[in-house]
């Protein structure tokens, strides 16, 4: 067969493929499928296009990124925050989005809280923040404000460095030693003045996804804990390891929070295209979390006590 009618049958085959993932009932080979053929094949021959997620929103996708191919493939990212946010934000509510990316939850955050809540999308990559912009507006959220800013605890600026891009979003300041695919350098501030005073007192849900700089933007928040509404609630994705690199402690992190009246709980985090189907289907809410906190953990600080946050 010729390379071009190859290529065709390829392309074919991941056509359907990928439309029995995201669309045929139950789960079977499903998983196996994802994993052994169509994440790979979509990272090494990527594709662009606008793909719809499963919550009818429309997202230009480049399948060489992970959390664009993951949303080409599944119509979802992280199935259990998705899952989380939707349990959460209401009608009228603010959700504030640190570490935007291309706007995923943003885009959701806009629909959850309707035309009389607010959404803050904050991205430091310049290039990401076109891409919040481009999504804000073929999905008309006319209630998101879109900030290119990196976030600290004080005023400095940052040296942001991505290793793949494989994995786009992965912009971080942790030190590197490897061969870079990019670096940029941003203007960093504390969140409480990137944000105007409505904005801080009616969050609802405050995410913070940072590649690592969770202590930093964690630092500038905590003086202004205490003004926040009662029921606000923080996710904050942390990796110790990487926090230790910039001299920062999870165990600081902890002890503030609950020095504020935050209990910790933990969402699952698993990004292996095997197990994606699953959790789409059957999405876990944050459990309470007594123990050490070990490698990439996504963390759900709140008031309320209980074992699940649901």
């Amino acid at each position: 067969m010729p390379p071009a009618s190859l290529h065709r049958a390829s392309e074919l085959l991941v056509t359907l493929g990928r439309g029995y993932v995201r669309n045929a009932p139950g789960s079977l080979l499903k998983g196996p499928l994802a994993a052994r053929y169509l994440n790979p094949h979509l990272r090494d021959h990527p594709r662009q296009r606008v793909v719809e997620a499963e919550f009818g929103a429309r997202f230009a996708c480049d399948s060489r990124d992970l959390i664009q191919r993951f949303i080409s493939l599944y119509g979802a990212w992280e199935p259990h925050m998705t899952r989380w946010l939707q349990s959460r934000l209401r009608t009228g509510d603010t959700f504030v989005d640190v570490g935007a990316n291309i706007g995923y939850f943003a885009v959701l955050g806009s629909r959850l809280v309707g035309s009389a809540g607010r959404v803050v999308a904050i991205e430091a990559s310049g290039a990401f923040h076109e891409r919040v912009l481009r999504h804000i507006e073929i999905n008309g959220c006319d209630n998101v404000r879109a900030v290119n800013a990196a976030v600290s605890d004080r005023h400095e600026t940052l040296t942001f460095i991505l290793a793949s891009s494989n994995n786009m979003g992965a912009n971080s300041i942790v030190p590197y030693d490897g061969p870079a695919e990019s670096s940029f350098e941003m203007k960093a501030r504390p969140l409480p003045e990137i944000l105007d005073e409505d904005e801080l007192t009616r969050a609802r849900v405050i995410k913070i996804d940072v590649e690592g700089a969770e202590g930093g933007v964690m630092r500038g928040l905590a003086p202004v804990l205490g003004q926040l509404r009662p029921d606000v609630e923080i996710a904050v994705e942390v990796t110790p390891e990487r926090m230790a690199q910039l001299g920062d402690s999870i165990d600081e992190l902890m002890d503030t929070m609950a020095g504020h009246g935050f209990r910790t709980y933990r969402l699952p985090t698993d990004y292996r295209p095997e197990n994606y189907p699953r959790a789409l289907r059957r999405p876990e809410p944050p459990v309470r979390w007594r123990g050490p906190i070990v490698g990439e953990s996504e963390l759900v600080f709140s008031r309320i006590d209980a074992e699940t946050l649901r």
